[in-house]
């Protein structure tokens, strides 16, 4: 194993952009209200779900773009790379609050159809907003619907001790990450989540940085993913295919002994603290999934998948878009009745509107502004040949003035030329 990052990649991996966009419009048909088409997304048929996608591209992003930092420019620099990211995803995370606090009151006083603000557990924050705001900004407060962005923070700010880490070895980054997972399951460092109560933080960034680790470690080369394999392929869809029946419910909720298995392996499940089993499960999948593009990874830089790529380049914004237009598209679904017709309409335009801000982001951080506008070509005139025996010697070149022909020779004083030929 290597202990410094990969050198940055002249290219985007275009599977980490294409799962990646992906994961944002599953987590977006999931975080519809009642929604059937949830009925139908991975955590229905295994452990793992769009959630692991989003970590562990995310891990894997970060090692791309923030581990040769730490290698080119120092640690210290390396570090303050990272504490700019978390800042951003910090202002993320609290925008995001207010934005879909702010459509749920609306909705609640405006549709009246259904109390938005207690769907969402709010009531709490605008009862004592004083209370709540300090909450709110000291990450004291984060209620279920916006979990994710405040464990992502927490797990960016492990970056500096894991690269501390790799400069003994890799072995001890990745040790560290183990271990600090297995300790958290073995004590329990919770993060308090409401004031009211001792429920804590939904997505424990002390057990999820193992799913976000190892994206990074393989970014960053520290391990490398097994080759292909027709052994290992099928114990890991025989995983795959064992698992589908202890999470899909009209299965296991029927079946006596499938429930009973499925029961003995929650532990293995469990979302908050990362059970071990959804990590196996996710790592089953990405393997077969990465044999399965293995030398045909060109297939998802075809025009039908570039809106997909697009939205995994601008996952942050996307996702912050995509968990206020649930709560929008919800009460829209209210107000339209929700017939299967509904639904298709609004996952068309919840879709549309996704790829449009991925389309627009893309465009603003290209800084179109500071490109310079190109200059039409100039008209190049010959210059005139000297008079003499040398003309046909001279090269044409540019001239400012107009083009002058030369004197015929039997214009040229005699004297004159009697000179030029003595010379």
């Amino acid at each position: 194993m290597s202990n410094t990052p990969s050198r940055e990649r002249s290219e985007r991996d275009v599977r980490l952009d294409f799962f990646r966009g992906l994961a944002m419009f599953i987590i977006f048909i999931a975080h519809i209200p009642a929604n059937p088409w949830s009925r139908y997304i991975p955590a229905r048929f295994g452990p793992s779900d769009a959630t692991e996608i989003f970590v562990f591209c995310s891990g894997f992003a970060s090692a791309l773009a923030f581990g040769s930092v730490f290698v080119k420019r120092g640690f210290f620099l390396g570090a303050a790379r990272i504490v700019y990211r978390a800042w951003q995803i910090y202002w993320a995370h609290i925008c995001l609050f207010l934005m879909t606090a702010s459509a749920v009151v609306l909705g609640t006083e405006i549709i009246g159809a259904k109390d938005y603000i207690g769907q969402l557990n709010l009531h709490y924050f605008f009862d004592d907003p004083t209370k709540g705001v300090v909450r709110l900004l000291t990450l004291t407060y984060v209620p279920n619907y916006f979990d994710i962005l405040p464990m992502y923070f927490g797990v960016l700010m492990m970056i500096p001790l894991v690269m501390a880490l790799s400069r003994i070895h890799a072995g001890w980054a990745m040790g560290f990450c183990l271990a600090l997972w297995a300790l958290n399951m073995a004590l329990g460092f919770s993060l308090p989540a409401e004031w009211w109560s001792d429920r804590p933080w939904f997505f424990n960034p002390f057990g999820w940085q193992l799913i976000f680790f190892t994206g990074f470690a393989f970014a960053a080369g520290w391990v490398r993913p097994p080759a292909p394999n027709k052994w290992l392929i099928c114990l890991a869809l025989a995983f795959v295919l064992f698992m589908i029946p202890m999470k899909y419910a009209p299965i296991w909720k029927n079946v006596e002994v499938i429930n009973t298995i499925s029961y003995n392996l929650l532990w293995g499940f469990q979302k908050t603290d990362f059970g071990i089993l959804r990590w196996v499960h996710f790592l089953a999948l990405a393997y077969l999934v990465l044999c399965l593009l293995s030398g045909r990874e060109r297939l998802l830089r075809a025009a039908v998948f570039r809106p997909i790529v697009k939205v995994g380049q601008q996952a942050l914004a996307v996702f912050v878009t995509s968990m206020v237009a649930a709560q929008v598209a919800g009460m829209v679904l209210d107000v339209m009745g929700r017939d299967p017709s509904d639904y298709l309409v609004i996952h068309a335009v919840g879709f549309a509107l996704l790829i449009a801000v991925a389309y627009t982001v893309g465009f603003f951080k290209s800084a179109p502004w500071y490109r310079s506008k190109p200059q039409p070509p100039r008209l190049q005139v010959a210059a005139a040949p000297a008079a003499g025996p040398a003309a046909d010697a001279v090269q044409p070149g540019p001239t400012a003035g107009p083009v002058v022909p030369p004197k015929p020779a039997s214009l040229v004083p005699a004297a004159q030329r009697r000179q030029h030929q003595r010379r």
